[in-house]
């Protein structure tokens, strides 16, 4: 009599065999065509219609989040900030080169990155910090940093959590002008996004704290999603702090917005500013009674 395999070993066999037919035709830079016959999970074109799009949305939900539950990520400490910032060695030595090339504009660039290094480097001990407190503790009480995964600021929370040997997340976000990962998020926790919106709700299902750091319109995006949350009551209140208080005070004139009467005087509340790493942890530590 036939065996038959078990139903499981079956599914596995089938998603193996699907799996491999498209490895073959990459192997052999076979172009991609239409398959009626191709299983719909193993059939890019399919997937990637514009009908199936609630599919990849939930995709794009499922990965990260089980990924993170399986590897012990339960709660998060979000680092936002600018992608453009430079590690005060690099800085430093594009100003040299600016210097050494006589070029006046490229000099002045050059003096403002290295003064915009003090950011990169708040940012890394920052994270040390959060991995400080973290190391030994039993999971429940663990923090963990994420960042989007860029370069910059996220480049220096991931490294900060790097120096300490502690895991850290990293969202990526497919961009026309490709941004790769940094190479100090853990591997293991390393995402890639296609869709904004998930992307952002991943920030928030974790987040115990946000710290964001002086950035451009991606910054701000983020930020203004996570006050907009709290305020309206649609996620729970977290400490979310600025990164730079002569940065934020300049370009977020809240006295107009209050003098309009587009925000409340207790909206000023939900934000806290700090100019360096350990007042940024010490509020963190404050809001949550850590010891």
């Amino acid at each position: 009599m036939t065996k038959i395999e078990p139903v499981e070993n079956l599914g596995e066999s089938h998603l193996a065999l699907a799996w491999e037919e498209l490895r073959s035709l990459a192997d052999h830079e076979a172009a991609l065509r239409a398959n009626a016959s191709r299983m719909a999970f193993a059939d890019p074109e399919f997937m990637l219609r514009r009908e199936t799009r609630g599919i990849r949305l939930q995709l794009e939900m499922l990965k990260p989040d089980l990924n993170q539950i399986e590897q012990g990520i339960d709660h998060t400490v979000v680092v936002f900030g600018s992608a453009r910032f430079l590690s005060p060695e690099d800085a430093q030595a594009a100003l040299t080169k600016a210097h050494s090339e006589g070029n006046a504009q490229a000099v002045a660039m050059a003096e403002r990155r290295v003064a915009q290094s003090r950011f990169y480097e708040q940012a890394r001990i920052f994270a040390r910090l959060v991995a400080d407190y973290s190391a030994g503790r039993p999971r429940d009480e663990r923090l963990f940093i994420a960042t989007g995964g860029g370069p910059g600021i996220m480049e220096a929370a991931n490294r900060g959590a790097h120096d300490r040997g502690a895991l850290s997340v990293g969202l990526n976000i497919a961009l026309p002008h490709e941004q790769h990962p940094n190479r100090y998020i853990t591997p293991s926790l390393s995402f890639k996004f296609h869709y904004f919106a998930l992307r952002k709700m991943h920030f928030m299902i974790r987040a115990k704290a946000l710290v964001a750091f002086p950035g451009g319109f991606g910054t701000l995006d983020e930020l203004f999603e996570v006050i907009t949350l709290v305020q309206t009551g649609k996620a729970k209140a977290v400490p979310i702090v600025l990164f730079g208080s002569n940065y934020w005070k300049r370009l977020l004139n809240t006295d107009a917005m209050i003098e309009e009467g587009v925000i409340s005087q207790e909206d000023l509340r939900l934000f806290s500013y700090v100019d360096d790493a350990d007042a940024a942890w010490e509020l963190i530590r404050a809001f949550y009674q850590l010891q």
